[in-house]
């Protein structure tokens, strides 16, 4: 069952977690960098670990990737929170990192889990040398100014922009800074085992892209306890998102279509990918 899967690997990473965060010194940073990791779906980690398993990757090789990816997404949220940019005081039903400690350990723990997403992947038990070399510079530029930093500059400037995003020009922002990651996350597999990941990019792109429109709907619809955050920012400060360009129920449908998309994209591993397909109906169906 899918949920159950989710479970499991969301309860691996942390083991990752604790194992790796735990060898380090017990000062204020580094609390704040387990706190910031703790919780969440953990579905990027998920993607890696799934996308493995379509390949025959063992689990202890996995979780290397599966554990960075978690950490950079950490770090993304943690310094996203800040007060310079989105100011938020909640994260995951908790206070923020800034909030629970100060602005200063924030960026200092966010550059940290940062810099300990390259070390994962980099590590010798996640491949060969060729491998994790391909890891690292695939995830710097889906984390960098070609992909999610890019789509948080994208956001920045919309902001003060005399008229609002078009749908292009929200699509384009939402696949550097939600698409970009989940790209890597699903590709991942493929890389670890040197296979082509054609398929799976398909399918991510599609995926991510579904998940940002879900994110959009909950924004507008959702309950602030079960989504652990502040709804309703995106309409209070009049960004143009999917629901405000498309409608509320055109928005759910081009999701559905795009969870249609990305199962479809998979058809070539049969049965195996039924556990990713299932991934792609729950990205639209949850509640947080």
């Amino acid at each position: 069952m899918f949920s159950e899967r989710l479970a499991q690997d969301a309860a691996l990473i942390q083991t990752q977690f604790d194992l790796v965060l735990g060898a380090l010194d017990d000062v204020d940073v580094t609390r704040a960098m387990a706190y910031a990791t703790q919780g969440g779906k953990r579905l990027r980690g998920f993607l890696v670990l799934e996308s493995a398993r379509l390949h025959g990757i063992p689990a202890d090789q996995a979780i290397w990737p599966a554990a960075g990816i978690e950490a950079l997404h950490a770090y993304s949220l943690v310094h996203d929170d800040l007060p310079c940019m989105d100011d938020d005081d909640l994260r995951r039903g908790r206070p923020t990192v800034h909030v629970k400690w100060n602005e200063g350990i924030a960026v200092l723990a966010g550059d940290a889990l940062q810099t300990l997403a390259f070390e994962l992947c980099t590590h010798p038990k996640a491949g060969s040398s060729a491998v994790r070399a391909e890891l690292a510079l695939k995830l710097a530029r889906a984390s960098g100014a070609q992909g999610m930093v890019l789509g948080q500059a994208l956001d920045i400037a919309a902001e003060t922009a005399d008229s609002p995003l078009t749908l292009e020009e929200i699509t384009r922002l939402q696949a550097g800074k939600t698409g970009a990651l989940i790209e890597w996350s699903a590709c991942a597999g493929a890389i670890l085992a040197q296979a082509d990941p054609k398929s799976l990019r398909q399918y991510a792109r599609a995926l991510g892209l579904a998940f940002q429109i879900a994110d959009d709907i909950l924004d507008v619809e959702g309950d602030s306890k079960k989504a652990g955050k502040r709804l309703q920012k995106d309409a209070q400060a009049g960004k143009a998102t999917f629901v405000s360009l498309l409608g509320l129920e055109a928005a759910k449908a081009r999701a559905a279509e795009l969870v249609d998309q990305a199962c479809a994209a998979l058809d070539g591993y049969g049965s195996k990918a039924e556990t990713l397909k299932d991934a792609a109906r729950f990205v639209i169906a949850r509640e947080s």
